[in-house]
């Protein structure tokens, strides 16, 4: 069914398998209404990711005035370095939250009735790709944070100078731009090695627990049914020749592991057990044929972020491969 072509050739473990064209997708008059809202979203992602890796911090002029307390004038000059940072920082996170609503919406439309998750997936495939958009930038963006230690230190010391003034009495303009309770949402938010990841995980949680009337597999089926997607495009040739560039087959990773993810939070038994509808064997085997510097990160993601990894429920092998 248009661009979206069922794997005939081969039947494995008795997964859905379906090659979706993550490059050329367009949306039907049935997908437009909600695809045009989560495009609008979408269109600031490029710009929010330029702008976290040009994200330098300010610690040596924190650190000079950590050194030197009573120099007021590199106090100034520490603060003013931050304060621009911090409405960067309320940026990302603002985002963060449209992105989490755009993830309800998505999930809303990929599983409701009378459809199956599978066939929401062949019929809807331009909304498909985006929810795999949605997962690609989360990791892209966790990826770029987790490796600047900057922003976690900026924003502590904006805080522990925010409180130390409001001790004194003292209201800084900053402060109507980032008042203390969004200070605290920010806290909570940068605090979390992967904050987009969990952004996502909290809203499909809140999704699945709003939703009572829905079955939970309508939305486990969805997430397992596109990593599915993912891997055969990753694992078969004859679909992977269909990439026109390598950040295809970068992007079908990152999209395959955020569902993974995505899946093991919400599932009860999680992605890594027996019963699970996730191939996690074969999802590994695949991100280990890759090049190291390229999939480290992903693998890091599997080992730190899920949820059951180390239950007891979890084959020894999963856990050796993943070691």
């Amino acid at each position: 069914m248009g661009n979206l072509l069922k794997v005939l050739t081969r039947e494995i473990e008795n997964y859905p398998h379906f090659f979706l064209d993550f490059e050329n997708a367009q949306p039907t008059e049935g997908e437009r209404e909600i695809w045009n809202q989560i495009s609008a979203v979408l269109q600031d992602s490029e710009s929010i990711l330029a702008d976290l890796q040009a994200y330098k911090g300010a610690g040596p002029e924190i650190r000079d005035a950590i050194q030197n307390p009573n120099d007021i004038q590199l106090q100034e000059k520490a603060w003013n370095a931050v304060c621009p940072l911090v409405v960067r920082l309320k940026r990302f996170y603002e985002f963060s939250i449209r992105l989490e609503k755009a993830l309800q919406s998505l999930l809303e439309s990929l599983t409701c009735p009378p459809y199956t998750p599978t066939q929401h997936l062949e019929r809807e495939q331009a909304l498909a790709k985006e929810f795999a958009e949605i997962l690609h930038f989360t990791l892209r963006f966790d990826e770029l944070k987790m490796r600047n230690p900057a922003i976690q230190n900026d924003f502590s010391y904006y805080r522990r100078t925010i409180s130390r003034n409001r001790i004194n009495n003292m209201h800084l303009d900053i402060e109507n731009e980032v008042n203390n309770e969004m200070a605290n949402r920010m806290s909570l938010f940068y605090a979390e090695a992967t904050p987009m990841l969990k952004t996502l995980s909290n809203a499909t949680m809140h999704f699945v627990s709003e939703n009572k009337t829905l079955p939970i597999e309508n939305t486990t089926d969805c997430l397992s049914t596109m990593t599915s997607v993912c891997k055969v495009m990753l694992e078969t040739p004859e679909y992977r020749s269909r990439f026109t560039s390598e950040e295809t087959l970068m992007f079908c990773m990152r999209v395959m592991v955020g569902v993974i993810i995505l899946y093991d939070h919400v599932h009860p038994m999680g992605a890594f057990c027996k019963t699970s509808k996730i191939d996690m064997k074969g999802c590994i085997k695949v991100l280990k044929e890759q090049a190291p510097d390229s999939v480290e990160g992903l693998l890091n993601a599997l080992r730190f972020t899920t949820k059951h990894l180390n239950d007891e429920s979890t084959s020894k092998q999963i856990r050796a491969m993943l070691q």
